[in-house]
């Protein structure tokens, strides 16, 4: 045989392997014609857990905070406490002149020492006359005339009580010339002065409990279960911009504001150090973690029309489009939920280009 023979077999037989290996790696139509196919990056689903940390606005409030004002009407005689003192629960602050209140006080005590005069007298009447008449001599003492007696003991008593009980409402009346600190705090505000006409509705002071201070952030209703297991936050000032401090969960709202659908959060901070200051805003950065498995994908595997929301999913080599719900946005993908499982093949980039039922060569993105 030649070598032109031998040369013209062996371009026949390489011609008919790259025919073969052609038709075998395409898929072929009805016909029998081989059709192209695109390519499409694919990946496989996996459990995962969300975490993500933010970033919110807070407000630092006192722990305790009281506005305090006269409770009788009458002239300031003296005020004993100014702007920024610490002062301690039951201390005086400011004492009201008001002689008309010491006079009906003075009244209802003699009143008082009046009216037990005069029941300490029937008593005594009528126990003498009791015991009389309980003597072996008849005909004594009337039992008209004890009966008198006792009525009258009960009447004095009575009147006794009432007095009595007037005379301690005149002290306590009269013991509202003293204003004194509720708890232990600082004076924030001063609103008088000796010589003022102190009426029922005129402030004297603001005082605060700022050993412990509660910080107060508004959480997104999304964020509201995903920190079930919060032990400590951190946050910062803006008058430390180089500090960070803790706070501790202390409560929550349990309810959504519909005006900005969050749940206010509440965490209480030691402030003995006195360094923060209530009415300060803050920046809190809080750990969310859901406590179950969530399916994390990347923003392109979610695709968005006007009426839905969905990922596209690989079924027995055909794309489904699978309605979903999104959750937390972190550094690893979208949270989403919906009827998908792990171990599903979804599109790494989703589109609604791509119909359902429609096949291509799904390739798994590595």
């Amino acid at each position: 045989m030649t070598n032109i023979n031998i040369r013209t077999i062996f371009f026949l037989s390489t011609c008919i392997s790259l025919a073969a290996c052609n038709q075998a790696g395409q898929p072929t139509s009805a016909s029998g014609a081989a059709t192209v196919q695109d390519t499409v990056p694919v990946f496989i689903l996996k459990a995962d857990t969300a975490r993500k940390t933010v970033e919110l606005p807070a407000e630092l409030f006192p722990y305790e905070q009281a506005v305090l004002y006269a409770k009788v009407q009458g002239f300031v005689r003296e005020m004993k406490a100014d702007l920024g003192d610490r002062v301690r629960k039951g201390q005086t602050l400011a004492v009201i002149e008001a002689p008309e209140v010491n006079s009906r006080f003075a009244e209802s005590e003699a009143a008082l020492q009046s009216a037990k005069a005069k029941w300490a007298s029937s008593k005594d009447h009528y126990e003498r006359l009791r015991r009389a008449s309980n003597a072996q001599t008849p005909g004594i003492v009337a039992p008209v005339d004890l009966e008198r007696s006792r009525q009258q003991m009960l009447a004095d008593s009575a009147t006794f009580e009432a007095v009595h009980r007037q005379s301690q409402a005149y002290k306590a009346v009269s013991g509202y010339l003293y204003v004194t600190a509720p708890f232990d705090g600082i004076i924030t505000a001063r609103n008088a002065d000796p010589g003022a006409l102190a009426g029922i509705n005129t402030m004297l002071f603001t005082i605060q409990h700022n050993n412990k201070l509660r910080l107060r952030a508004a959480i997104p209703e999304i964020y509201v279960s995903t920190a079930a297991a919060l032990k400590e936050i951190a946050f910062r000032v803006d008058a430390y911009p180089t500090s960070t401090f803790t706070a501790v969960p202390s409560r929550k709202s349990g309810t959504i504001d519909p005006a900005t659908r969050t749940e206010l959060w509440e965490f209480m901070v030691d402030n003995t150090r006195q360094q923060l200051k209530a009415g300060a805003f803050a920046y809190v950065k809080i750990k969310m973690e859901r406590s179950g498995a969530s399916f994390m994908v990347p923003p392109t595997a979610i695709a968005t029309t006007q009426e839905r929301k969905f990922v596209i999913r690989v079924h027995e080599g055909k794309a489904q489009w699978v309605d979903v719900r999104q959750g937390m946005t972190t550094d690893a993908g979208i949270e989403v939920f919906g009827n998908i499982a792990a171990g599903d093949t979804l599109l790494v980039k989703a589109t609604d280009e791509r119909k359902p039922e429609t096949t291509a060569y799904w390739k798994v993105k590595k």
